[in-house]
């Protein structure tokens, strides 16, 4: 078994599919109907690209564990997600917030991983962006018409902009796992994004009408570790949800 490869691709899988969970849990609570149906498919598009992740890694481990059994007999500390996509949905401003962040990093990402020397990582990838791209286009123009829009959805869009910016830092740390994969042509490293990343969102924050927290504070000490497998109580509780029926009918099928 390819180790280094199996926990990047968990990585890969894990970020995407507890987003799509949390996302998920607003369906039905949108602030109109366009947008809890916009949320859905977001949902289920980033669910896709997770079973995907999730299934090579299986494929790559041996091990005879499928998506599912990935998904939902890990334990908290066996996942490798970003902190950013645990953290609660909140109001309406941090949910976009978050899944801003997150989808320009996303689509810069998937951009690296499309030129993958292997054919089923780069083949993922080269799928996922297409919808990434709409994601990123749909999260901006939100971002811009909340921070631009009235005095209210501007103070809760800042205070969701600074509240999430020091999850972001992790998403640009590399590790001996990003460096080897990048080394080996599997992978691209985290590093690298960050420019592309800073570039766009900022971007779009000053056409909001929002202010962009120094960058530095986007490197907490304290708010690493998620792709380690280290988290915060929030990851426990979605877990909680989402594996409730595999934990208490293993092996249940419909």
């Amino acid at each position: 078994m390819d180790k280094t490869l199996f926990q990047y691709l968990l990585r890969l899988g894990d970020g995407d599919l507890i987003l799509a969970q949390r996302l998920g849990a607003l369906i039905g609570h949108g602030p109109v109907l366009e947008e809890d149906m916009a949320l859905a498919n977001t949902a289920l598009d980033i669910l896709g690209q997770a079973r995907m992740w999730l299934t090579l890694a299986g494929e790559v481990e041996g091990a005879g564990r499928d998506e599912d059994a990935l998904a939902y007999h890990r334990d908290a500390p066996q996942f490798l997600n970003p902190l950013l996509v645990e953290r609660p949905n909140g109001d309406y401003a941090q949910t976009m917030v978050r899944q801003f962040f997150y989808d320009v990093w996303h689509y810069y990402l998937l951009q690296g991983l499309a030129k993958s020397a292997d054919e089923r990582v780069a083949a993922i990838a080269g799928k996922g962006i297409k919808e990434v791209a709409y994601h990123v286009r749909r999260s901006s123009d939100l971002v811009v018409r909340l921070g631009d829009g009235t005095d209210e959805s501007h103070a809760r869009m800042q205070s969701a902009v600074d509240e999430l910016w020091r999850y972001t830092g992790e998403l640009f740390t590399d590790d001996e796992i990003d460096r080897d994969v990048a080394a080996r042509g599997l992978g691209c490293e985290l590093g690298s994004l960050r420019e592309p990343w800073l570039t766009h969102v900022r971007n779009v924050l000053q056409e909001a009408t929002l202010t962009a927290p120094d960058e530095a504070q986007a490197y907490h000490a304290l708010l690493r570790g998620g792709r380690q497998g280290r988290h915060t109580e929030d990851l426990g509780y979605v877990l909680a949800e989402m594996q409730h029926l595999q934990r208490a009918y293993p092996g249940a099928v419909w």
